[in-house]
């Protein structure tokens, strides 16, 4: 065997394995999901015979999910808006606008980036608690906009500084206001880069357990992914209906890999390289 080809299986054998590693959970949580509760007791490993999809109809009608799902929509849906929109304004500025203590503001939005959310929890949850926000829409979706803008706003400025300033020069020559330049210049330039950071964000949003479980407390206002780690006290007996539970939280994530793969990667690298 070549040398050259030698390299390619060392690093073909380990990513094959990764690559294992992360579709095998996939596959036996569906697995379980289509079994009945007696086929998993007999043979958990099995291959389910027949697709059996009463578990996935009783995970969303019967233990709640479909209100959970509404839920994580509502609250992921405006909490990305408000990110992108206040991302972009701010990353315009920084990048393109010339003013007293913009290198600070953005030293700033990057030091954001390294404090962990588990050292300022406790005081959200006072200031949230003062506020009258605890186990609210406003104050979940407050939380998300705090936590991931400073991501969103280092992504957007690095995105921006890219931009020719000849091109904004040229704009303001032409008569447009600064809030012109943003919206006819920037905002469509700027599209890659914010449907990449709109998908991560999305995705942060989406997979949170933590802020969700502090912020919203009550049954009535779970988000999706603490709806389903509440399943699994609820269903121990249970497991194909927590399966189904779970395979409902990841499908729409799996859709947007799937799908969206090529702007993840794109988001994930931006500023790596540029600004």
């Amino acid at each position: 065997m070549s040398g050259k080809r030698l390299s390619r299986w060392v690093a073909a054998v380990p990513m094959a394995l990764l690559a294992l590693a992360t579709i095998y959970p996939l596959v036996f949580t569906a697995n379980v999901a289509m079994k009945t509760r007696r086929d998993y007791v007999l043979d958990r490993f099995s291959p389910a015979t027949s697709p059996n999809w009463d578990n996935i109809v009783t995970a969303w009608t019967s233990v709640g999910m479909a209100r959970y799902f509404a839920n994580s929509l509502i609250v992921v849906s405006i909490s990305v808006v408000f990110l992108l929109l206040f991302g972009s304004m701010a990353g315009f500025a920084l990048s393109q606008l010339r003013f007293r203590g913009s290198k600070v503001l953005f030293l700033g939005c990057l030091a954001a980036l390294f404090i962990p959310f588990q050292v300022i929890m406790v005081p959200l949850a006072r200031v949230m608690a003062d506020s009258g926000l605890i186990d609210t829409y406003p104050g979940l979706i407050l939380a998300y906009v705090a936590q991931f803008l400073p991501f969103t706003i280092f992504l957007m400025t690095s995105y921006y500084k890219t931009i020719p300033a000849e091109i904004v020069d040229a704009a303001r020559i032409d008569g447009n206001t600064t809030y012109g330049v943003y919206r006819r210049i920037m905002l469509p330039m700027g599209t890659p880069a914010l449907l990449s950071v709109g998908i991560l964000n999305t995705l942060f949003c989406w997979n949170d357990v933590l802020i969700s479980l502090l912020l919203m407390p009550s049954a009535d206002h779970r988000t999706l992914m603490v709806g389903v780690t509440s399943l699994r006290g609820q269903y121990s007996d249970d497991i194909p209906t927590f399966a189904s539970g779970v395979l409902i939280a990841a499908v729409p994530m799996l859709m947007i890999y799937l799908f969206l793969q090529r702007q993840i990667a794109d988001g994930v690298t931006a500023g790596s390289t540029k600004g």
